[in-house]
């Protein structure tokens, strides 16, 4: 194809034979000057659309460059997007519960959980998590519910098989304190030992290495922010209403714990976990109230056959706790189960448990729950049971709902 300035080439060479045509004897003659100019308009008129058309050619093609730059640009967005994606991972988990209770307590119905989790991998060794939960369903003033951020920790790989999580995480320790899916557990709410000893759900602050020390020997050793108990009320000492929940924490002293966990048996778990921290009262108290917390637990699952069974007992020092019998809170709690089919489960669960277990009087809680779950997929999960107390005004018929994704 010819460009614009060869068409203007090609004029001139062509007006320039014309003119030369006409010098000829005889051409003149037979060729008037009107006719020699119509010619010559002819061909400017055929130049001047020759060159819109390359015009509008090279329009074209210059769209189509920008077309392409675009896509290309739009494609490698994409793949951005796309990459970003294939490396964060998003979870969630929830539980709805109607409660009959019993002892003159007002019945309830409440969407106790909904949660949600984000975690992103940075490279192969570092990565990120994140849990953010809204509990009963309302939060605000005078609202019942509370939105909690329960995790967000980065690890990172720093050895082979060995970790080190630093940021807000879930204490190591109990059955139910890392794994608390309403899908992996019997019973529609949580054990009681596990709420009010341990307490669960329990989380802290701080750096924690954890890694396998041989085949099916795990360790964990943390070192965080700890709770603040109460120095005096009812709930002086009480060991769930010391949680800070890491929202501007009183870290006047500091908290430790380790624990060693085996699975080397398929289907069982056996852990020990040890827990300490130098003032429970952080400064508050007549005296430091430092506190131990020992926690040992075993799980079994072989066939249709399943068993769990805990025992957690704090020690707290100092004679404000002493005073009041809270220096000693223990309890234990053993569940067998079987599943019937893939979808039917059976459980049975006895539990102990005492906050003011220094004391002499009776003040030990016992409890029998008893029921069934059903699983409508692996991950979907309808619960009943009824839960029978003595020493405490806890006996409730209750039914669920729980999920996980």
């Amino acid at each position: 194809m010819l460009k614009a300035n060869e068409y203007s080439m090609t004029g001139k060479k062509y007006l320039m034979i014309l003119t030369g045509l006409l010098c000829l004897p005889g051409v003149a003659s037979a060729v008037t000057m009107d006719e020699v100019m119509a010619i010559i308009k002819a061909q400017q008129a055929e130049i001047d659309a020759l060159k819109k058309q390359l015009g509008k050619t090279e329009e074209k093609v210059e769209q189509t460059a920008d077309a392409v730059e675009s896509v290309a640009a739009g494609t490698e967005g994409m793949a951005k997007v796309a990459q970003w994606a294939e490396k964060t991972h998003i979870g969630g988990y929830g539980e709805i519960h109607y409660n009959d209770k019993k002892n003159g307590n007002t019945d309830q119905i409440d969407a106790h959980r909904f949660v949600l989790f984000v975690e992103h991998e940075f490279t192969d060794d570092v990565r990120f998590f994140s849990e953010v939960e809204l509990e009963h369903s309302l939060a605000g003033e005078g609202k019942e519910g509370e939105v909690e951020l329960e995790q967000a920790y980065i690890e990172w790989d720093y050895a082979e098989n060995h970790s080190a999580s630093i940021g807000q995480f879930l204490i190591p320790i109990g059955i139910l304190n890392e794994t608390h899916e309403p899908d992996t557990f019997y019973g529609v709410e949580r054990n009681a030992v596990e709420k009010n000893i341990i307490p669960a759900t329990w989380w802290e602050a701080g750096a924690m290495l954890h890694g396998q020390i041989a085949p099916g020997l795990s360790y964990n050793l943390a070192v965080h922010s700890g709770l603040e108990t109460p120095v005096s009320g009812s709930k002086a000492f009480k060991i769930r209403d010391g949680r800070q929940k890491v929202a501007e924490a009183k870290a006047e002293e500091f908290a430790y714990t380790g624990r060693l966990k085996y699975t080397g048996i398929p289907g069982t778990e056996i852990a020990l976990t040890y827990h300490h921290q130098e003032d429970i009262a952080q400064g508050m108290g007549m005296d430091d109230a430092s506190a131990d917390l020992i926690e040992s637990h075993v799980t079994w699952q072989h066939g249709p056959f399943g068993l769990r069974a805990l025992y957690a007992m704090w020690d707290i020092d100092g004679d404000d706790a002493e005073a009041i019998g809270r220096d000693e809170q223990e309890g234990w709690y053993v569940e067998p189960s079987y599943r019937i089919s893939p979808r039917w489960g059976l459980f049975a669960r006895y539990s102990e448990w005492d906050n003011n277990a220094g004391n002499s009087a009776d003040t030990e809680v016992e409890q029998i729950d008893f029921g069934v779950n059903f699983w409508l997929v692996e991950n979907v999960v309808l619960k009943m049971d009824w839960a029978d107390q003595r020493n405490g005004d806890g006996d409730a018929l209750n039914l669920g709902v729980g999920w996980s994704f």
